[in-house]
């Protein structure tokens, strides 16, 4: 059996780079690649993967929503994330969002390969660099009480608020997500309420801290 899989990240070397090492494994094929979370979800939808390799920090849907609307839509399909990051709020955010395996960009490639394998075997892998956060999350019970981005505002108040950080105008928005102008004003307002941030620069700020996105990735 080949193992089917796409790989999901804004940097060109990087796709390049797993897909040749992937492709020397007999059973993993790459069957497509994807630079941004939008382009991600649209091509699960197309080819159907067995597995999605997940950057978290991506451009107009970043990978924690993009994981999200695919475990939402396809449950069998396995997300592994690869990410730089090792930061609580991106490993547990990507784990609620339905990923199977999180691991860290240092990892070996054997690393890679061998969370892939698990995964399709229905099993959780979580790279030994981030092990200890959700462990620590799990005894603490999580009772900071700290209120996040993600339990804050809806997933399509989340899309829009990563496209208004990027610098995305309401029109651009709107066509982005196949809405109206009107409605995009209406969950700017939303978000605006919500957050209690009045104005498009605090906004960035707000979901540049948040991790909704980044100024580099």
């Amino acid at each position: 059996m080949t193992i089917r899989i796409l790989i999901a990240d804004d940097h060109q070397i990087v796709r390049q780079g797993l897909r040749i090492l992937l492709e020397k494994e007999p059973d993993m094929r790459v069957v497509a690649e994807a630079d941004d979370g939008r382009a991600t979800v649209r091509l699960v939808r197309e080819i159907s993967p067995e597995v999605v390799i997940m950057d978290v920090a991506m451009p107009d849907l970043n990978g924690i929503e993009a994981t999200r609307q695919i475990v939402a839509e396809f449950p069998k399909i396995k997300v592994i994330a690869l990410s730089m990051y090792a930061d609580q709020r991106f490993v547990l955010n990507m784990l609620k969002a339905g990923a199977s395996g999180y691991l860290l960009k240092d990892c070996a490639f054997e690393e890679l390969t061998r969370a892939i394998r698990l995964v399709m075997a229905h099993k959780t892998y979580l790279s030994p660099g981030v092990t200890d956060i959700v462990v620590k999350d799990y005894t603490s019970g999580n009772n900071s009480g700290k209120p996040s981005v993600f339990s804050t505002l809806s997933p399509r108040e989340r899309e829009v608020l990563q496209l208004m950080a990027e610098g995305k105008s309401t029109s651009q928005i709107a066509g982005l997500l196949h809405v109206s102008v009107k409605t995009i004003e209406t969950h700017r307002q939303q978000v605006m309420h919500k957050l209690n941030i009045h104005s498009v620069a605090e906004l960035t700020k707000y979901a540049l801290r948040e991790g909704l996105t980044f100024l580099e990735t």
